[in-house]
């Protein structure tokens, strides 16, 4: 039997709502706590309630956004408890993929992360907290890849959404004026091969910040 495709308006619509929203938490652009509206999102994005509705109900099915008791959304404002936990899990994925990346990481690799290195620390000189995430993500993003471990891949980029708006708090708190150190030390484990130094490495980067964010 075949199937007749959906039409391409709604379903498409939805979609690019919804990645341009996701991307939009994931990269801080949106602080803690802020509320959205199907009213709001259909006139910023020109679309109808319906693509509107669908897009917010995936991202609080995510966990980008959260839904109360009343039916208000918002981006999710974390408790220390869900930061500390949040933590956790990037400490036990990122080093595992960080580690299955490393047999694969060759020169171009090296050097593309190094090219990425540098666009982060021109978002710090301009002093621009979601081109700062949205760049160390890449970073991040890039070196993953090489692991060929597409579910893990998809879990931490789930935890990367779910603390997307604090990791904008978090960028104001820290102040930063250079490069992250873990960045430099993760780029020279790849190139010596050192797998303990780039689990450590990883681990601190990915952690620091935001046990920093709750205490």
């Amino acid at each position: 039997m075949l199937l007749t495709p959906k039409p391409d308006g709604a379903g498409a619509a939805h979609d690019r709502l919804y990645r341009s929203l996701r991307t939009r938490i994931m990269h801080g652009e949106l602080g803690p706590g802020e509320p959205l509206t199907l009213r709001g999102i259909g006139r910023d994005y020109g679309v109808s309630m319906t693509p509107a509705r669908e897009a917010m109900r995936r991202l609080v099915a995510e966990g980008a956004l959260s839904l109360s008791t009343s039916g208000r959304v918002t981006t999710p404002a974390l408790s220390n408890e869900r930061i500390e936990e949040l933590a956790a899990l990037r400490s036990l994925l990122e080093p595992e993929l960080a580690v299955r990346a490393l047999p694969r990481a060759h020169l171009a690799l090296i050097d593309r992360l190094e090219t990425i290195n540098q666009s982060i620390a021109e978002q710090i000189a301009k002093h621009d907290a979601s081109g700062y995430i949205r760049t160390n993500l890449e970073f991040h993003r890039t070196f993953y890849l090489r692991a060929q471990a597409p579910a893990m891949l998809a879990m931490v980029e789930t935890v990367w959404l779910q603390l997307g708006p604090t990791m904008r708090s978090l960028y104001g708190r820290l102040n930063r004026t250079e490069l992250p150190k873990n960045h430099r030390l993760i780029v020279a484990a790849l190139r010596a091969g050192d797998e303990p130094g780039l689990r450590l490495a990883v681990r601190a980067d990915v952690t620091q910040g935001l046990r920093l964010l709750a205490t």
